[in-house]
């Protein structure tokens, strides 16, 4: 407690007392001490620690004596703080990268095509978008600081320069600033740094916090998984203590150089041109799950299967158009033109009017098929080789977007039969559950009928929430999300922290689910997953895990033991 007091004539007068703040490491030494001392338990000390404190502890922060002025704010889209040179593209992030100069790469908003650029740079900052948007969810499974939906920002990206509203501040390329992740600031010029290490008390709160989770006298179990997508984000997640992999998103194995091979798919003329760009996605997948399941070994790995609208992988039919007029006013032959036109149409015939809501998840492998056929191939396949070298891979199958039970029907048989193909051709046993997420209302209400197909549900909570609001989870945190929230419409952000509405269609879906398969495992694996309040929730709920980015993997291991310990008497 902070405590406030006056002496006077030789008497004691208490003024005031409030809860003291202390920083994370504070907290973690006085909880520690206390229990050496044997003045709490350590239970006790779990609970006095807030999970959202280690934060500070796993990301580079603002020092706290340096002064500075903020000349524009965002939304605190993952935490952390960095500094850099400004730049435009990620072509000149990289570039920055190669020359070992830090660099921010600024967009207006980030897309698939960027991902090498927010790699390379320290951090990111749009001035669209919030806190579900593709900049936030990708820098948190980084670790990278983003803010986004800065929208005092004004970026010319082809001149190379961004302007911020009511300031005379004008940003050019190699100009330096400094962004806080976890505060939404933004500043011009640098500011200096401070870089925690994990100290070994934080590694003992948290192995406490495991033994509480994993004491079945205390109530179930209930487990921490990351959400990761490659082998070095698997790594990062075991030295983090996460206990396996909730969600693979495979299409995010299908950027950089690969995202021509399936555009080559998507776009393929004849069936010649399809196989053979299935071949080559066939053996990079497989080289990559590989690698997932060698860094997990021994740990369950839930591969989903493709699940973005195919046209996120082509270019964008607009800067085509472009082109074409270009080509055009230089001349150039009817038969180059009308080979741009026909790619025009081609790309086309791929837009939709509302793609979240599209041919995209499981319809994907139902209207392709061998998109399925590939991934599944690929998945039992390194399963296949691991185990021959003495590994123990645990992959499990995981169906996106399902609506109906004969959806998940249909792609179960053919899941099953491509694994039974692989196992008799390799000559080894293949055990691989398969499941399927429940991210949409109907999915939730007719879980008793999806269950008695499936292995295990996997909530995905950030289209839960889209389809159950009626929200797009790309455009209304920086749309009207604020204004709602400042005049109590909602209380919170249901894409950052559970809604009550939709915690009831996940306990539908739970209990449906259980009805359907007693032995089905229940998880979530949406941005919530990773946010202390929604952990008490899941685990009331009646989940059995929850999944997040690997750098908050430490703070949902705490927040996990002590929603046990608030549930079961403390």
């Amino acid at each position: 407690m902070d405590l406030e007091f006056t002496i006077e004539q030789g008497k004691l007068w208490m003024l005031q007392t409030r809860v003291g703040k202390r920083t994370a490491l504070s907290a973690l030494k006085v909880a520690m001490q206390m229990v050496d001392e044997g003045r709490i338990t350590r239970e006790q000390a779990i609970m006095r620690v807030a999970p959202e404190q280690l934060d500070q502890l796993l990301h580079p922060q603002f020092d706290p004596k340096a002064k500075f002025d903020v000349v524009a704010k965002g939304m605190n889209a993952s935490p952390g703080a960095a500094v850099g040179a400004v730049v435009f593209s990620s072509d000149a992030a990289v570039h920055y990268h190669n020359i070992e100069k830090p660099c921010i790469l600024v967009r207006w908003e980030t897309t698939p095509d960027d991902l090498k650029g927010m790699v390379a740079a320290e951090g990111i900052l749009t001035s669209h978008g919030g806190k579900t948007s593709h900049a936030a969810v990708i820098a948190r499974g980084m670790g990278a600081p983003c803010v986004c939906g800065a929208e005092a920002l004004k970026i010319d990206a082809k001149a190379k320069e961004c302007k911020i509203s009511g300031t005379d501040v004008v940003l050019h390329e190699g100009d330096i600033i400094s962004i806080n992740g976890t505060t939404g600031d933004i500043i011009v010029g640098a500011v200096p740094l401070t870089r925690p290490e994990l100290t070994g008390d934080l590694e003992t709160i948290l192995e406490w916090a495991d033994d509480v989770r994993h004491d079945a006298s205390r109530g179930r179990l209930f487990g921490v998984r990351t959400n990761a997508d490659n082998p070095a984000d698997a790594q990062l997640s075991v030295d983090f203590g996460a206990e396996g992999i909730g969600l693979d998103r495979t299409e995010h194995m299908f950027l950089g150089d690969r995202k021509q091979i399936i555009q080559s798919f998507i776009l393929a003329d004849n069936d010649g041109q399809k196989q053979q760009a299935l071949g080559q996605l066939l053996q990079a997948q497989t080289g990559d799950f590989e690698g997932m399941f060698k860094a997990m070994d021994g740990k369950t790995v839930i591969v989903r299967l493709l699940d973005p609208p195919l046209h996120e992988f082509l270019d964008d039919p607009r800067e085509l158009a472009v082109e074409i007029a270009r080509a055009e006013g230089r001349g150039e032959t009817e038969v180059q033109l009308k080979a741009m036109r026909d790619r025009l149409a081609r790309l086309d015939s791929f837009q939709e009017a509302n793609p979240m809501l599209g041919l995209r998840g499981c319809r994907l492998g139902i209207v392709y098929p061998e998109l399925n056929d590939m991934q599944v191939r690929a998945i039992a396949g390194a399963a296949a080789s691991l185990k021959k070298q003495g590994f123990d891979p645990k992959p499990e199958i995981m169906v996106p977007l399902i609506s109906t039970v004969e959806e998940l029907k249909l792609v179960r048989e053919q899941i099953e039969a491509g694994v039974q193909a692989v196992a008799e051709a390799e000559g080894v046993e293949l055990n691989i559950p398969v499941g399927c997420m429940i991210e949409l209302p109907r999915a939730a209400v007719t879980a008793d009928e999806i269950g008695e197909y499936a292995d295990f549900f996997s909530f995905g909570t950030n289209d839960l929430t889209q389809t159950t609001f009626g929200f797009s989870r790309d455009d209304v945190e920086s749309a009207f999300i604020p204004q709602y929230l400042a005049k109590k419409i909602l209380k919170t952000n249901p894409f950052e922290t559970l809604d009550a509405g939709v915690a009831k269609l996940v306990k539908i879906g739970v209990e449906g689910g259980h009805k359907a398969n007693p032995t089905i495992v229940c998880g979530v694996c949406g941005e919530t997953g990773g946010d202390p309040d929604s952990i008490q929730m899941y685990y009331d709920l009646g989940l059995d895990y929850v999944s997040c980015s690997p750098y908050r993997v430490p703070i949902a291991r705490l927040a996990a033991a002590q929603a046990k310990i608030n549930s079961n008497g403390g």
